[in-house]
């Protein structure tokens, strides 16, 4: 029998800009787990950890030793983010969900070695952890989701089901963070009806032209972008990326929207603008406007002409410019914009919330994906257990 739990949650994003951990009280409910956020503590990577994240994501080739090294180093970086906030507010913790840091991901079947596959890797050393809080560790949360036949991601639906369905209004929970990917759930809709996907770039090219341009991690608040003019033919022939044609179930990472991608990017920009602040503003219109034409194509006209919340969590919902082009692409739509906050969810902590769920669901050998989300061909208990 499930028992009552304090779960801590732990995530580093595509960004790579550090880790987010939520402690989670996690109990068993009549129809769905009963989740309860008691705090939530952020930790920027620290510089040097940071490049070589970076930098690995983006190799074309790299040492063994070194992945070795990089690998040991995140679980340092994340036993000490979870040692802290447990000390910080006195709490003993059960259970450890830990995300990893994602460095490669390929949800789409490829030929290497004489076989057609798919695979994932997420570093950070769940040993290190288990040692450093005396608590038990699930990791390595997205390999038995592929091996059932589906794309590892997205894994929050989950999450958005047990906290955001409704018998009367629809809900579409959309997270803004490197990658953007949104949960439909229709209003009084079971797991199985919800749908789930990645709409393409969130932050991630944001914040490598801020990087390259303003020599800043991102632009803040959407500052710069505020200043600039969107360069519409560039807007319109980025939207034409193969990508954003794909039926769901479908994933994105660092391989469709990383470097390379956003070098491309500005090379299109630097032919009609060298403005700074107008490549940014095309890189905001671009998450905005496919995020929207992802609503527009494949949610809306499931939704059941319910009243609908769309609710906004991640990084991105601390962009105001971001926020105010989702805005107006969505509301003639009927939606209407919120962000997790005003649902008593802190923007930034959601995700690592949803992998303490996770965790607590592997613990009590429950099935932590949703099909319907991911593509499997079953539901799965996912993960690897590192016992204390």
């Amino acid at each position: 029998m499930p028992k009552v739990m304090l779960v801590a949650g732990v995530m580093s994003g595509t960004s790579a800009d550090g880790i987010d951990v939520a402690l989670v009280r996690i109990a068993p409910g009549r129809m769905r787990p009963l989740v309860t956020l008691l705090a939530h503590e952020g930790f920027p990577y620290p510089a040097t950890l940071r490049k070589a994240v970076l930098t690995a994501m983006n190799a074309r080739s790299i040492s063994t030793a070194e992945l070795a090294r990089l690998n040991w180093r995140i679980g340092i970086a994340y036993a000490e983010a979870v040692r802290a906030t447990a000390d910080r507010h006195n709490v003993r913790v059960d259970l450890v969900g830990c995300h990893g840091q994602t460095l490669y991901h390929q949800a789409q079947r490829g030929l290497y070695a004489g076989r057609n596959f798919s695979c994932t890797w997420q570093a950070g050393e769940a040993a290190l952890i288990a040692v450093k809080v005396c608590a038990p560790v699930v990791s390595n949360f997205r390999p038995a989701d592929i091996a059932a036949g589906g794309q590892g991601a997205p894994l929050v639906p989950l999450l958005d089901w047990v906290l955001f369905a409704d018998a009367k209004r629809g809900r579409v929970l959309q997270n803004i963070g490197g990658i953007a990917n949104l949960t439909a759930i229709p209003a009084g809709g079971r797991a199985e009806d919800l749908i789930a996907f990645d709409t393409g770039p969130g932050n991630m090219l944001i914040d490598a032209l801020a990087e390259k341009l303003l020599q800043k991690p991102y632009d803040r608040n959407g500052a710069a972008a505020a200043s600039g003019s969107v360069i519409d033919p560039v807007l319109r022939a980025m939207l034409r990326d193969g990508y954003f044609l794909l039926k769901p179930p479908r994933t994105a990472g660092r391989e469709q929207f990383g470097r390379a991608y956003a070098a491309k990017f500005l090379s299109a920009c630097r032919k009609h603008s060298r403005k700074p602040e107008d490549a940014l503003a095309t890189a905001t219109a671009l998450t905005a406007e496919s995020i929207a034409a992802s609503y527009r194509r494949f949610v809306h006209r499931r939704m059941k002409h319910a009243p609908l919340d769309y609710i906004v969590s991640g990084g991105g919902a601390r962009n105001a410019t971001l926020m105010a082009m989702l805005a107006r692409r969505l509301e003639p739509l009927g939606c209407e914009l919120a962000t997790s906050d005003e649902f008593g969810l802190p923007a930034a902590a959601k995700e690592a919330v949803a992998f303490a769920l996770l965790a607590w669901q592997t613990w009590n050998r429950l099935p932590g994906n949703v099909p319907a989300a991911t593509g499997a061909r079953r539901g799965a208990i996912l993960g690897q257990v590192t016992y204390v």
